[in-house]
């Protein structure tokens, strides 16, 4: 249960009392937020139960809470659409009734209405408000701490490059993956696993979308193609005379990698190929 009530944050708090409005909810020191009426459930929220809900600030900057998580949460990045432009900011759905606001201060360039972008979700000290901002820079940490070599990290698309995909770690640390191993589809605003390959000397991570290590990836590649096998029905057209880019969209691997996978999984017995294609044994 929480000491305080935290806006922008998820918050475990006790159920207070019934009103016509809602459920009041508090905080072990007290404090109280109201969590109205479309989002109560009379049978799993009784008075002196503790709950999970995401408290943030209504219309008339009051704190509210809610069952509905957002895109992002305080301190956390999204990809968030553009849905209102006005003379002070702009409006962004992040998946809650209240849109989120961007202040023309907090913009690098003029948004438009149903254009995307990249943001942190911020909070005001002063007035208790939460805020977009598209000035991410300041934000991330160059100096990686407690990070090791095929480390499984949650990394957030932020760009494309000549080189590959520049994208956010943890909410914290900029890091790259790089083109040349890269074997499916990415896009900004994808939500992805990864792997660290190097920590460079300039606080940047190098990442791989595969683990590292070849014994690592072959059986990661391997159970990749028996579950996707498993969700055919048993069976799938294809062999090691595919072709390289349909292998890459449907198994997101290289072909040097899918071969190396086929040839265990036969030698193993766990698989038949021939010129239809393989087979769950």
């Amino acid at each position: 249960m929480n000491l305080t009530i935290a806006i922008g944050e998820l918050n475990t708090l006790r159920v207070e009392r019934d009103t016509d409005y809602g459920l009041y909810l508090r905080a072990e020191n007290f404090e109280e937020v109201l969590l109205p009426n479309i989002y109560v459930m009379e049978d799993e929220m009784p008075i002196g139960a503790e709950i999970e809900v995401f408290v943030y600030t209504d219309s008339e900057d009051r704190p509210v809470a809610t069952t509905k998580m957002p895109y992002a949460k305080l301190g956390e990045f999204g990809y968030f659409t553009v849905v209102d432009y006005q003379q002070y900011g702009a409006f962004v759905n992040w998946g809650l009734p209240k849109d989120l606001f961007v202040p023309l201060s907090q913009q690098k360039c003029h948004f438009h209405i149903g254009s995307k972008y990249i943001l942190r979700v911020c909070l005001d000290e002063q007035t208790g408000r939460l805020y977009g901002t598209h000035k991410i820079g300041k934000w991330l940490s160059y100096e990686p701490k407690d990070l090791e070599k095929n480390q499984k990290l949650n990394v957030l698309v932020l760009s494309q490059t000549p080189l590959g995909f520049k994208v956010i770690v943890e909410n914290k640390y900029e890091g790259m993956l790089f083109e040349n191993e890269i074997f499916e589809k990415l896009k900004v605003g994808d939500r992805k696993v990864a792997y660290v390959k190097n920590i460079r000397k300039d606080g940047k991570l190098d990442l791989s979308l595969q683990p590292i290590g070849k014994k690592v990836s072959a059986d990661i590649f391997e159970e990749k193609i028996l579950r996707l096998l498993e969700e055919s029905g048993g069976e799938m057209p294809f062999n090691s005379k595919s072709n390289a880019e349909d292998i890459m969209k449907t198994f997101s691997m290289s072909k040097k990698n899918f071969k190396r996978s086929l040839t265990s999984l036969i030698t193993s017995k766990k698989i038949s190929s021939d010129e239809q294609g393989i087979k769950l044994i």
